[in-house]
């Protein structure tokens, strides 16, 4: 059995990251090598990661920016290992490699996909404008294996999974989302209808890119927009609000026919909201209202469009 570590990566600096895994190469015998998917960085990036080459660490480069999912599909067709380690670009090991490959080798007998965890750091950063950031990772996505597992595949992941490559191969990303958000709900909601167990470990890695508060609120847009989008595509409605707590809220608005009021809510209110998440004063009570405004706006959008269900 051999472990094939992958870092999707678009302009920015890994360098540190990678001589770090570096580390546990030859110390783990399971552990066979690392692989960059460079995105269609600059060429000043490029060269970064070229300089990384050799000794267990391939770069596989692509002269454009394909996205998220090709790359990631990209990787896995290129790893000679029988488990592909997915990473995010922007984390920092807690620990050491080693002992960070070591946690996952147990627990492949448990389920042929596993979720290592996010972390945060303590303290809040010294930014004040990366607060919003920090503190919704710190409070929603930084939660122990056993509260994850209490709902597996509606905390699935891909910043930090170990999965078996012939379940990957039978999932893979999904290469018609171009655009950022909601890839890791769409392969929850597929794992999920494939009758795929997905189980949580403590094997946390830490989150260091913290987007700045009108970089998340961008992002949140995006993500909210694909999330309805995937919705009008998906075939089991169901089972796909069941992995996501936004759609479990919007169901219940709709039921009781409050959606137009909370997407006019939206309408009216959106600049005093992203006024006030953009301040030294964040809510996360009001984050959450903000979103789910934001989705009843992008359904009242989408579904007047007639698009045939494909997932």
């Amino acid at each position: 059995m051999k472990i094939s570590l992958l870092i999707p990566v678009y302009d920015y600096d890994i360098v540190a990251l990678v001589h770090s895994m570096k580390s546990a190469l030859g110390k783990v015998p399971e552990f066979c090598e690392i692989l960059i998917g460079d995105d269609g960085s600059s060429a000043e990036f490029r060269e970064k990661y070229r300089s990384l080459k050799g000794d267990g660490v391939k770069v596989i480069s692509s002269e454009k920016n394909i996205g998220r999912a090709a790359i990631r599909n990209r990787l896995a067709l290129e790893a000679k290992g029988d488990f592909l380690l997915f990473i995010d670009a922007d984390v920092m090991l807690p620990g050491t490699a080693e002992a960070y490959i070591l946690k996952w080798l147990p627990m492949i007998a448990v389920s042929r996909v596993l979720c290592g965890g996010t972390l945060y750091h303590e303290s809040p950063p010294g930014d004040p404008d990366k607060l919003l950031r920090w503190k919704y990772g710190k409070k929603k996505e930084q939660r122990k294996a056993a509260e994850r597992n209490k709902h597996p595949h509606a905390s699935f992941s891909t910043f930090n999974v170990l999965i078996d490559k012939s379940v990957f191969a039978k999932i893979r990303f999904n290469e018609e989302l171009k655009q950022y958000g909601h890839e890791d709900t769409l392969m929850g909601y597929q794992l999920k209808k494939a009758g795929i167990d997905i189980f949580h470990i403590d094997n946390g890695l830490m989150h260091e890119g913290l987007e700045s508060n009108k970089e998340f609120l961008n992002k949140t847009k995006l993500g909210i927009e694909n999330l309805s989008k995937l919705f009008d595509n998906v075939t089991d409605k169901k089972a796909f609000s069941e992995t996501v707590r936004i759609l479990r809220i919007y169901n219940r608005l709709r039921f009781f026919r409050l959606t137009r009021i909370f997407a006019g809510i939206f309408i009216r209110y959106r600049d005093r909201m992203e006024i006030r998440l953009d301040s030294s004063n964040i809510s996360l009570r009001l984050f959450g209202f903000y979103k789910i405004c934001m989705f009843c706006t992008y359904r009242e959008i989408h579904r007047r469009r007639n698009v045939l269900p494909i997932f």
